[in-house]
């Protein structure tokens, strides 16, 4: 018998007292179990009552590690952390599928979410900042799924991008110019690439005279400025109701006098709105979406538009007019994370359609590279 089926009876009888527990609780209930007792072991069985009820269980080793920044579950058996080198696999283990189950669902009801049969999945925020989310083994194999984003512990700036190898000073030296000069970028780039770092460590570079509005799904931007205003999306609630989008914060944002618009993670139809804003004399605005390489951003913003109604033709127009550059990051597969172009937004006037053109591409080995977009850009940084 695993340590935690011999910790379910002490459970069991604390749960019954309707109360937060005590050592002495926690001792009576261990005599009432027919357990040895001794301080050693009262402290050894606190502490995994603990790990095991508060928190995230046996993650909260893992969390807590340094440098760490997921934790994934696959079921019982198959934990993984990423530690800036790409998943990796640990020795830790769940007792049994249900453990798992447990811990997804006490990690949802701390923030108030519902997780069960009927609505077996669950995206939120913890109280502590991480990004948990969750879907129960009755959708997934291998059994239950949790993804555990864990908050950066500092904020990074330019520089010691530059000093990780991220950046080469060149670059650095562009996208400060880029952030000073007022033009509009997006930093693209997949899934734990980088980009919410990066923006964070440009927004940094803002004037302090400048206000700040952040509109995020879910609040990971923090970057070192004196004026900031974060704004986070609301899921429905079990009811359906009281949803807040990031359309709704984009719009109200924009009533709040901001130097400088941001969105976190352009994701949906508030791309439209953000472009509008772009167009109408907020300058600056910025903000991250996926994509896996500069030349596919545009079709990238395509797609979202749509789900907000614009044409083609109608959002590749505003993004030619509010749009001036994409900063692409790239990830290795051994987890290295890297700048690798810079590129500028062109219409094209036979189509009307718009593309992006390299502008200086940053090389593995820092080579850098000037594209055929690079006069473009220095005449947009020379206005």
């Amino acid at each position: 018998m695993s340590a935690l089926e011999e910790l379910e009876p002490i459970r069991t009888r604390l749960a019954r007292l309707g109360r937060a527990h005590t050592p002495a609780d926690v001792a009576e209930a261990m005599r009432a179990e027919g357990r040895v007792m001794s301080d050693s072991a009262l402290i050894d069985t606190l502490d995994l009552l603990h790990r095991h009820s508060v928190g995230a269980g046996p993650l909260e080793a893992l969390l807590a590690e340094p440098g760490v920044t997921d934790v994934v579950v696959n079921g019982a058996d198959q934990v993984f952390v990423d530690r800036g080198r790409g998943l990796e696999r640990t020795p830790v283990r769940f007792s049994s599928e249900s453990e798992v189950r447990r811990l997804a669902q006490r990690l949802a009801a701390s923030v108030g979410r519902r997780l069960d049969d009927a609505v077996p999945f669950v995206d939120a925020r913890l109280a502590d900042g991480s990004r948990v989310h969750a879907v129960l083994g009755t959708v997934a194999d291998p059994g239950t799924c949790i993804s555990l984003r864990v908050p950066a512990s500092r904020t990074f700036s330019l520089a010691d991008c530059v000093a990780s190898g991220s950046l080469t000073p060149g670059a650095a030296e562009l996208l400060a110019r880029i952030v000073g000069s007022r033009l509009a970028f997006l930093v693209s780039g997949g899934t734990g690439s980088g980009k919410t770092t990066l923006l964070a460590a440009l927004l940094a570079l803002v004037p302090p005279t400048e206000r700040i509005v952040v509109v995020e799904d879910s609040r990971e931007l923090a970057p070192a400025h004196p004026h900031v205003v974060r704004m986070e999306g609301r899921p429905a609630n079990s009811e359906l109701a009281g949803a807040v989008t990031l359309t709704d914060l984009v719009r109200q944002s924009l009533r709040m006098r901001p130097d400088r618009l941001v969105v976190g993670e352009v994701r949906g139809p508030e791309i439209a709105d953000l472009l509008t804003a772009m167009n109408t004399g907020h300058e600056g605005g910025c903000g991250t979406v996926h994509a896996n390489s500069s030349a596919d951003v545009p079709a990238r913003l395509e797609a979202l538009a749509a789900l907000a109604g614009l044409s083609r033709l109608a959002v590749h127009a505003q993004i030619a007019s509010a749009l001036h550059a994409s900063v692409h990051i790239t990830r290795d597969a051994h987890g290295r994370r890297r700048v690798s172009e810079i590129s500028v937004f062109a219409r094209d006037a036979a189509t009307g359609l718009t593309r992006t053109e390299q502008a200086v591409a940053f090389d593995a080995d820092g080579t850098t590279r000037v594209g055929p977009g690079g006069p473009r850009l220095e005449r947009m940084l020379a206005r």
